[in-house]
């Protein structure tokens, strides 16, 4: 049975009796619905150009030898096509500076055994992928530069993987995994550069009080814009935490391992504020919600400026993460997305005026569970996991290029779909079936955008999975594609001058080597109260297991509560948490919400309930009972299992 609601006048927010306005002193007698955020108007939608950039030939075998003269005439290589689970190679990354191409990473296969010159084309490598039409002197429009570099010369590299590769704004060099590679001073796509005179040097972040030992465990390296500094995340018992230091060359150093020539981070800070509470904090029995505190959950990387972080932070709504900036020097916070649906990779242009985000909004494959705006944040204490991971599916990921201007989601502009003008067919710029991957990317002169996709395979369709397996239209029948998007109607602009990034940020927590990592702040169990931004309130329970911190259940109960001053919520929420194991949760879920004003909405479980479990690592869905969110007389249901 639906929650059938408080009467009240949408006029006034007239709670409808004295003894439930008697329950809490954050309960007003009356409280008048408006909206008084004012914004800019949204931007015209604008023409887009989209075209694919040809990539070595493709093959599945990766037997010695298989990359034949037949195939590639060039002897430049062959990339490795992978049938089933991940693809995610090859991943485009930044363009040069003046534009004319883009690093990738590429996975090698199939090359020719020692002496022929094509056995260096083996493995996890770097090219230059040209996007102006033009070709290198080898006659392709692709070059690799990290092939045939001698042993000597890679000396302390490290192996993980060659991901997120990005170019240096002086052109000379990039990072790539936690490795950097110089071209000899060359800009990285002059035909001067070759694997003689090209050096890759490991980045070796000290951990230990006495600067010994290897490199602390980093991961998801990015560049600031001003060449000078890295932000990277690390995980430890306490979970993921992010960091921003000083990059330095060291020709000999003195401790840490390796001893080789290397770069060294120092002027380390914890991406955590040094003062003050979280998000969400508790004064005695009143839960309190903050959104000026930079609380980062992953962390993204930097504006194109490079006078902010991105990140993915604590949710504003219930189960709907977003897009958020800090500054650097004032710790300033911004929101820079809002629509229920699910935002992770994000670039920004370097003139600050646009963001790109990969979004699954327009799959509604989220709004089942955020898609009602204005439900505070509070059962995200037991939700979180699941509602960030139900954006995939396995391996697939399900989100789209969208353009947004700098002041974000805002009314009924939530931007632009970049990649919407093809009509949906099997291989079009729009088909469902490829699905965008981390990160899009901005040309210097902002006149273009970098992404790339990958096509749904199994498991992730076919077999039990009631999503049939696409066969690829790209050429080879290759599974990955780069794709670079033109905004025509754009004029460029000069490339901007880069200030070189602090190296203190004052808000954060200075990192010392060897120190314990801080816990962030949280809430006790027990019960509490929480006063609506615009009227009403909630009682709200926290639960835990005896002597655990670990919350295990949150239940919610809403009167009349509005945060947007335009929708009014009623009813509630009770969500547990169980771990079946270190990544598999379960979340039992019972929700009963009716909103009213400017959108008619009714969030609800079915009467047993809501029984979600989700391995964090695989995002496998397994799904008992319904949750469904109705929202103007459109119903959004859960997907279905594994898919």
């Amino acid at each position: 049975m639906r929650f059938s609601g408080t009467s009240l006048t949408i006029a006034g927010c007239l709670l409808a009796s004295i003894s439930e306005a008697s329950k809490s002193s954050s309960a007003s007698s009356s409280c008048q619905l408006h909206n008084v955020e004012t914004y800019p108007p949204p931007p015209v939608p604008e023409p887009i150009s989209i075209i694919k950039l040809p990539l070595p030939p493709s093959i599945v075998s990766d037997e010695v030898g298989a990359c034949t003269k037949d195939i590639n005439p060039n002897g430049t290589g062959c990339l490795r096509i992978v049938l089933t689970g991940d693809d995610s190679l090859p991943q485009g990354g930044t363009f040069t500076p003046d534009g004319t191409a883009i690093v990738v990473t590429v996975n090698f296969t199939g090359a020719p055994a020692q002496p022929d010159p094509a056995s260096i084309y083996s493995g996890e490598h770097i090219i230059l992928l040209k996007t102006d039409n033009t070709t290198f002197s080898s006659g392709d429009p692709w070059k690799c530069i990290t092939c045939g570099v001698p042993a000597a010369s890679q000396l302390g590299r490290n192996k993980d993987l060659l991901d997120y590769p990005r170019v240096f704004k002086d052109g000379k060099r990039f990072l790539v995994g936690t490795n950097i590679v110089e071209t000899g001073g060359y800009p990285v796509d002059s035909e001067l550069v070759t694997p003689n005179n090209t050096y890759i040097y490991p980045i070796y972040w000290p951990v230990t009080g006495d600067g010994s030992g290897s490199t602390g465990a980093m991961r998801e390296l990015r560049l600031h814009p001003g060449d000078h500094h890295l932000s990277w995340s690390s995980f430890d018992g306490n979970g993921q935490n992010s960091f921003y230091g000083r990059l330095t060359f060291n020709p000999v150093p003195t401790t840490g391992e390796p001893r080789v020539p290397r770069y060294d981070l120092s002027n380390v800070s914890i991406l955590q504020p040094a003062t003050g509470n979280g998000v969400l904090y508790a004064e005695g029995n009143e839960l309190k919600i903050n959104q000026s505190v930079p609380e980062i959950g992953e962390l993204r990387g930097f504006s194109g400026s490079g006078k902010e972080f991105t990140y993915i932070g604590y949710p504003m709504e219930a189960c709907n993460f977003d897009g958020f900036a800090v500054n650097l020097l004032t710790g300033a916070v911004r929101r820079l997305t809002s629509h229920p649906e699910y935002v992770d990779p994000m670039d920004i242009s370097a003139d600050d005026e646009w963001t790109a985000v990969l979004d699954t909004r327009g799959t509604d494959r989220q709004m089942f569970m955020s898609g009602m705006r204005g439900i505070p944040p509070l059962s995200d204490l037991v939700t979180s996991g699941i509602c960030a991971s139900v954006r995939n599916n396995g391996m697939r990921r399900f989100f789209r290029p969208i353009l947004i201007d700098k002041y974000g989601d805002r009314g009924d502009y939530f931007g632009q779909t970049i990649n919407a003008g093809g009509d949906g067919s099997p291989g079009s710029i729009n088909d469902p079936n490829w699905n965008a991957r981390a990160d899009p990317q901005f040309s210097l002169d902002g006149t273009r955008l970098m992404y790339y996709e990958t096509l749904v395979k199994t498991p992730a369709c076919g077999g039990e999975n009631p999503l049939p397996c696409p066969v690829s239209t790209e050429p080879d029948g290759r599974t990955t594609r780069i794709m670079i998007a033109t905004f025509t109607s754009r004029k460029p602009y000069p490339v901007p001058k880069f200030d070189i990034g602090p190296d203190v940020i004052p808000w954060a927590i200075p990192y010392v080597p060897g120190m314990e990592l801080p816990v962030r702040q949280s809430i006790s169990p027990g019960k509490y109260t929480y006063k609506g931004k615009h009227c009403g309130y909630a009682d709200v329970a926290i639960y835990a297991n005896a002597n655990s911190t670990r919350f295990n259940r949150v239940r919610v109960d809403l009167h009349n509560l509005s945060e947007d001053g335009e929708n009014i919520l009623n009813g509630f929420e009770d969500i547990s948490l169980e771990y079946l194991d270190t990544w598999t949760v379960l979340n039992d879920w019972r929700s009963n919400i009716v909103q009213r004003g400017k959108v008619k909405g009714v969030k609800e479980t079915s009467p047993g309930g809501f029984q979600i479990q989700m391995n964090l690592r695989k995002n496998l869905l397994e799904a008992n009972g319904t949750l469904t969110t109705t929202l103007d007389g459109k119903t959004y249901y859960q997907p279905k299992n594994n898919a």
